[in-house]
């Protein structure tokens, strides 16, 4: 870590009442992050978690500590909290709370875990989007607002999704097909019209842990206000929560008639995402699912 990097972190985290740096006592890495570079920070009896990245990409942390900070409004939620971001020595860096976390393997936590998911979706906004675009892993993911949601999904999640993979050299069927499906997706919607729930935005399996005092917690968000149908359908696209989570989300908020089509479409979104940012393998999914879809409102 080069010294001004350092410095404006120590400055940070633990600078004095005149604002001077102060030690850190360790700084050690920390794996898991795929996006990032990620450090443990200590100093005394405080930790704090740290990302580093390009000087370019602050605006990536930007918008993550704007997504925390908004989850951080449903009191059922533990979320890390910021404690700051910036660049300095050619790298962007955001500052985190650092939570000591386990999965969510007992029961009667996996529960609350699911309930804990429904409350933060009762908190609405005026409309779908958000007020600022953010990401969705590294991809840009736009959020401009919409008073209709298939209009959203369209414009805002598959469109800029399908033009990142004609871009990369993905034509022919995926291109015409996810268009066709683009323009038709109020067939999904005759008979749903969703609230426009606080979204987490990427939800799954390792953006959620419980913590020391079994709160369910999340992190690295994609928040913007959609259908709730969005976090659980993401959920379950890669190896989802115990069933109990689900239960008791259905306990605490019923899920409407047709959930299982609309899975399809939500997870779509992501599995054109997972396309456009690790190559062709996600390609015969997608078409697959894409054909899917269509062939169920007859297009």
């Amino acid at each position: 870590m080069n010294a001004a990097l350092g410095d404006a972190l120590r400055a940070l985290i633990d600078g004095d009442s005149e604002g001077q740096p102060t030690a850190i006592d360790a700084a050690t890495p920390i794996g898991g992050g795929s996006i990032s570079r990620t450090l443990l920070f200590e100093s005394g009896q405080r930790r704090c978690f740290v990302k580093l990245n390009d000087a370019s990409l602050l605006d990536m942390f930007v918008a993550e500590a704007d997504g925390l900070q908004a989850l951080a409004a449903c009191p059922a939620l533990r979320v890390p909290h910021v404690v700051g971001h910036g660049r300095a020595g050619g790298q962007a860096y955001l500052v985190l709370e650092h939570l000591r976390l386990h999965g969510l393997r007992e029961e009667k936590q996996v529960a609350a875990a699911g309930r804990s998911l429904a409350a933060l979706h009762r908190i609405s906004g005026p409309q779908y989007g958000w007020h600022r675009d953010n990401f969705i892993g590294s991809t840009p993911q736009l959020n401009a607002g919409r008073a209709s949601w298939p209009a959203f999904f369209a414009t805002q999640r598959l469109q800029p999704q399908l033009a990142l993979a004609a871009a990369g050299g993905y034509q022919g069927r995926l291109i015409a097909t996810g268009e066709r499906l683009a323009e038709n997706l109020a067939a999904f919607f005759a008979a749903h019209r969703p609230s426009a729930s606080l979204l987490h935005g990427d939800l799954w399996s390792g953006n959620a842990a419980i913590d020391e005092t079994g709160m369910l917690a999340l992190f690295d968000p994609a928040a913007h206000f959609g259908d709730r149908e969005c976090d659980l359908a993401m959920s379950e696209l890669f190896g989802g929560f115990p069933e109990r989570f689900y239960a008791a989300y259905r306990e605490a908020w019923p899920v409407p008639d047709g959930y299982q089509q609309r899975r399809t479409l939500y997870q779509l979104y992501h599995v054109l995402n997972h396309l456009n940012l690790f190559g062709g393998s996600y390609l015969r999914q997608a078409e697959a699912m894409i054909a899917s879809l269509l062939a169920e409102v007859g297009r």
